[in-house]
């Protein structure tokens, strides 16, 4: 996704125009506008050039993403300090003026204040510093007017235009008022003079711009704090390393270091890219990349991370990912991205901004003809016109969805919750089934020893001592568990002689010239006797999910050791608040069935498919989506295809890149009580989006009537442009207050969980299979063809989908009557153009 910084923007109808403008370039695939982060995601092979020139033609800027952070002028281009800066001001000089102006329209008629003599019994010069005075408000917020002016000019009217139409159009008709007063003055009309004093609006021309602008004020200070999460992560990022090069120690920063160079990190420092531990040993602080707070100890052979603190120890590491490879500028990326993308909840919003400032204007057109038509007067009626425009606020509907969004992510962000895009966050919240790997995801992932059972004369140690001598010759996991469990006890052992590995069944040695076996039942069996006592403790072992190794001295049976693959800590409690949470658990291992069931029982899943391999991961997951809305939980390259073809992709961030790669969702402490954390997180930030839309919506439909004038008869309610303009501002106010409530969310806090009205996708008779050949243009990689095949699979009546981007076509396998248009729709909503459908 190629990114870029968009300025001129004041409102949604801004976004969705400069949206609708890139995505009609020849080469774009897709395009997103954030209004938040005043940032644009493009994909596809359309040139930067042209790109920019389309975004100029509507009337706005295009820079790069890279170039204008690399400006002086935007060295920080999520920070909107100086735009906040300018905005105080423009208002503290507005105020200023505002005040005088006040002062002389209304506190000397209304409130009796004291005038200059030449000002007070002389209406013309009293009238004549209004204009003034409005004028210079007007100059100093000429702002709305440019903006406004180019919006009107390339035919896209925005927040602005309306704010300068109803400022302009108080000012013109008080400016035509004051000529007329001044004409009946000369000729000594009293009556119209009168008349016309009271015509006059320059305060409410100067007062809208004042009150916008204090809404833009609050607006922008929430909108700043919608990104601290983003710029705390940047800030984390360390600025430089101290590298050893020619054998010299040398300070540098941290963008210089290379691949491959050697770091020096002493206590109290920031490891400045990802590596791998040479020598030394520390504790070192992960919580900002895993949001766990406990320091993880760590020595020669462990990896190190950007941005973790080593909190005691000397360590010397070899850097493995630099620049933007590191972690830390991975999470910044993912989370930038998830901002510069629209959530499916947004395409409401999106085509009601589209025509909102139009219907607007039209609105207010048609009020001001409506009440000159009654009998009102121009006055009058120019009033409830431009309370119309003022009031309107296209601002609060494109901010209800980005702002929330942008909150969401950097709060999963600051728990090792990362979610990709916007799709992610919005629609992990209705996954329904939730698929889990066993091995790394409910398991840990490495063997460990779990009971000891020495034969009858020997100790534990003993037993301990002939297996850890044996097995320190062995590269085998099982071998590496208990020489793991050996190394916490500091036993002691004798070197053995004549080291065999029989390749599938165990090991044998000479240990003072006696043999010396370990391995499974049956080579044990064959070379030496096992008692009957032994043989039930290793089936009943078996039997529960873990590994008897037995071992032998000479033909006598000296104990066994069970090794298993043990369940996370956290993994039952996880599927626990799953299932309180409305959710069916289902467990896909690789694994036997007799292992499988012991895990699974354990675990407390609903559901156990043992013994499929990767393909058929991939088909058991979608046999799923049929039922439901489906996540995958995995971690390994085998989980790979299943990640993909889920509604919902999540990868434990201890897994393999290829995994990472390709799920939607990635937890970074690798602890399956994420999984319930991100649901629970995304299913609060739908909620926000729905509240802050609800509001949006409400807020126009309810106020635009009010201003126009509608309930003046009902209940004579009448709107004054000036608190039109303050409830303007304040709408956006409050939608993104209303989105920063998810600063204090707690993704881990159950208490008030409830079970949710699954997502269910209704099942379709398979015998009526029929196929459609769709032609597709944009696709250009693997990741293109998984989109798509994504989005056709979630149709009800598609049963599968077979994509390829250089053909350039899906075949879609259908088990229910559709229309062309509704697989038109889901490959466009994917972003790609469909060309025919056959």
């Amino acid at each position: 996704m190629k990114k870029y910084t968009i300025t001129g923007m004041s409102c949604a109808a801004c976004s969705a125009r400069v949206e609708k403008a890139v995505s009609s370039v020849e080469g774009v695939t897709s395009c997103s506008v954030s209004l938040l982060t005043n940032s644009m995601g493009v994909e596809g092979s359309a040139s930067e050039s042209a790109i920019i020139k389309a975004v100029t033609a509507a009337g706005y800027g295009a820079v790069p993403a890279n170039k204008a952070a690399a400006s002086p002028k935007n060295d920080d281009n999520l920070s909107n300090e100086s735009e906040l800066s300018n905005i105080k001001h423009r208002l503290a000089a507005s105020l200023v003026f505002l005040l005088i102006l006040m002062y002389i329209s209304m506190g000397h008629s209304m409130l009796g204040l004291p005038l200059p003599q030449f000002m007070a019994d002389n209406n013309l010069m009293n009238g004549l510093a209004q204009l003034l005075l409005a004028a210079i408000v007007m100059v100093i917020n000429q702002k709305f007017f440019i903006n406004g002016t180019k919006g009107l000019i390339h035919r896209s009217p925005n927040m602005d235009t309306l704010v300068a139409m109803g400022s302009m159009a108080a000012f013109v008709y008080s400016t035509w008022s004051l000529f007329a007063m001044t004409d009946a003055q000369v000729k000594g009309d009293i009556v119209r003079t009168a008349f016309y004093s009271h015509e006059l609006y320059f305060e409410s021309a100067a007062m809208i711009l004042t009150l916008i602008t204090v809404g833009k004020l609050l607006e922008t200070r929430s909108k700043g704090k919608t990104t601290d999460a983003l710029k705390s992560l940047i800030k984390l990022s360390p600025k430089t390393a101290n590298v050893i090069r020619d054998g010299v120690e040398t300070e540098i920063t941290a963008d210089e270091v290379v691949k491959g160079d050697i770091f020096i990190v002493r206590p109290g420092q920031s490891i400045p890219v990802d590596g791998i531990v040479l020598e030394g040993e520390s504790a070192v602080n992960e919580s900002a990349i895993t949001g766990e707070s406990i320091p993880v100890d760590k020595k020669a052979g462990s990896t190190v991370t950007s941005a973790t603190i080593n909190s005691s120890g000397f360590l010397k590491c070899e850097a493995t990912r630099v620049g933007t490879d590191t972690t830390i500028s991975q999470i910044i990326k993912l989370v930038s991205d998830a901002a510069a993308t629209k959530a499916p909840i947004a395409k409401t919003a999106d085509k009601v901004s589209g025509i909102f400032v139009p219907a607007v204007i039209i609105i207010a057109v048609i009020t001001l003809i409506i009440w000159l038509i009654v009998g009102k007067s121009a006055g009058f009626a120019l009033a409830r016109a431009i309370s119309v425009l003022v009031i309107s606020c296209p601002c609060a509907l494109g901010l209800a969805t980005p702002v929330a969004i942008m909150v969401g992510s950097g709060t999963g962000a600051r728990n090792g919750i990362l979610f990709k895009n916007a799709v992610s966050l919005e629609q992990t919240g209705k996954v329904s089934i939730v698929a889990l790997d066993k091995t790394g995801t409910i398991t840990a992932g490495e063997p460990v020893v779990t009971d000891i059972i020495p034969a009858h004369g020997y100790t534990e140690n003993e037993l301990l001592s002939i297996a850890l001598a044996l097995e320190i010759h062995s590269e085998h996991p099982l071998a590496k568990a208990v020489i793991n469990h050996c190394n916490g006890k500091n036993l002691t052992f004798e070197e053995v002689t004549a080291f065999r590995s029989v390749s599938g069944n165990g090991l044998t040695a000479e240990h003072n010239g006696i043999k010396i076996s370990g391995g499974n039942y049956s080579f044990i069996s064959s070379v030496s006797i096992v008692p009957d006592d032994m043989k039930k403790a290793a089936e009943m072992l078996s039997s529960a999910g873990k590994t008897p190794l037995l071992f032998s001295k000479g033909e006598k049976s000296i104990g066994l050791i069970a090794v298993a693959d043990v369940i996370r800590e956290d993994s039952i409690d996880a599927i626990k608040q799953m299932k309180k949470m409305g959710i069916r658990t289902i467990m896909l291992t690789g694994d036997n069935e007799i292992t499988a069931k012991a895990i699974g029982e354990q675990a407390g899943v609903d559901e156990i498919i043992a013994g499929v391999l990767p393909d058929e991961k991939e088909a058991a997951v979608r046999s799923l989506k049929k039922q439901g809305v489906t996540a995958m939980v995995g971690d390994g390259i085998n989980d790979a295809p299943a990640l993909t073809s889920a509604d919902m992709g999540i990868a434990v961030g201890a897994g393999t890149d290829v995994a990472i790669d390709a799920a939607d969702v990635v937890l970074m402490k690798s602890s399956l009580i994420d999984v319930p954390a991100a649901i629970r997180l995304s299913r609060a930030t739908l909620r926000n989006i729905k509240q802050n839309l609800f509001w949006a919506f409400c807020y126009n439909i309810i106020g635009i009537p009010l201003a126009a004038g509608a309930y003046i008869k009902l209940f004579g309610w009448e709107l004054n442009p000036m608190f039109g303009a303050a409830a303007m501002g304040l709408s956006s106010f409050c939608v993104v207050t209303n989105a920063l409530r998810l600063n204090m969310f707690n993704p881990y806090d159950a208490s008030r969980d409830k079970k949710q009205s699954a997502h269910v996708k209704t099942e379709v008779n398979s015998d009526s299979s029929t196929e459609k050949t769709i032609k597709i243009k944009g696709m250009m990689c693997e990741h293109c063809e998984a989109r798509v095949k994504k989005a056709l699979e979630e149709l009800n009546a598609v049963k599968s989908a077979e994509v390829s981007h250089k053909s350039g076509t899906a075949v879609a396998e259908l088990c229910s009557d559709i229309s062309d248009t509704e697989l038109k729709q889901a490959v466009e909503d994917a972003g790609y153009k469909v060309t025919k459908i056959v």
